[in-house]
């Protein structure tokens, strides 16, 4: 039997692209699902496809409605934080609105979803927390004001909680996935190395979130390309800068 069978997962950010690919294999492998992110639309249409997945429409840049939402659905096995928002932006096309529109979604909704249920999960001894980060958040990159930022402090709060709740009952892990073909990486005008499917990226991440393994970087060899960034000197990394 399949460990996710009959345990509830609540998925932040399951309206498409690797949310929506997540759902249908979690809910393949028996789990109950509460879907949630800001389009009602698209996520009543998700749950009348798939058996045991409830819609709670919510918008993780609000902190009332977070709260609101987490009292509504009650206990949970585990949840997901995929929301997500994404603008290629250059230092010199700095956009203040934009940039802190993308840390608001990607890193401070985190921050307000994982307020109002860590608490929960740590009283009741157990839980499972996966949160998708990037590897645009292990290095500064062209074009990345606001997303690169937003996914590095997610890695951080995701090393941070995996100290904090050793012994809890509690499991965090982060998921770094590299570029996989949605709404948001079409938005690029550049050749984005081994993209990714979303189901294909979906099944990986069901994969991490089988074991106790803290992180999960794919695809590789791109994934060890911009790690290896680690130990090239600074006149390398910023050659011609």
């Amino acid at each position: 039997m399949s460990r996710f069978a009959r345990k509830t997962y609540w998925i932040f950010g399951a309206s498409e692209g690797l949310g929506r690919a997540l759902a249908e294999k979690l809910s393949d492998q028996g789990a109950h699902l509460v879907l949630s992110a800001r389009n009602s639309d698209r996520l009543a249409e998700i749950c009348d496809a798939l058996p045991n997945a409830r819609a709670v429409p919510l918008d993780v840049t609000d902190l009332t409605a977070v709260r609101r939402a987490v009292a509504d659905v009650g206990e949970v096995d585990g949840l997901v934080y995929n929301a997500g928002a994404y603008d290629p932006m250059r230092s010199a096309d700095w956009d203040t609105e934009t940039a802190l529109a993308m840390n608001d979604v990607n890193f401070t909704g985190a921050l307000r979803v994982l307020g109002e249920t860590v608490p929960g999960f740590v009283g009741a001894g157990r839980g499972d927390i996966t949160l998708i980060g990037s590897l645009a958040g292990y290095h500064g990159l062209p074009a990345a004001i606001g997303y690169g930022s937003s996914k590095a402090a997610l890695i951080s709060l995701a090393e941070t909680m995996r100290h904090d709740l050793a012994g809890t009952g509690v499991t965090v892990r982060i998921v770094n996935p590299g570029f996989i073909k949605t709404r948001l990486t079409e938005k690029n005008n550049f050749k984005m190395p081994m993209l990714m499917t979303p189901e294909d990226a979906a099944d990986r991440v069901v994969k991490a979130m089988s074991r106790r393994r803290f992180r999960t970087d794919f695809p590789a060899p791109f994934s060890w390309a911009i790690r290896l960034i680690d130990y090239l000197p600074g006149f390398l990394v910023y050659r011609g800068k």
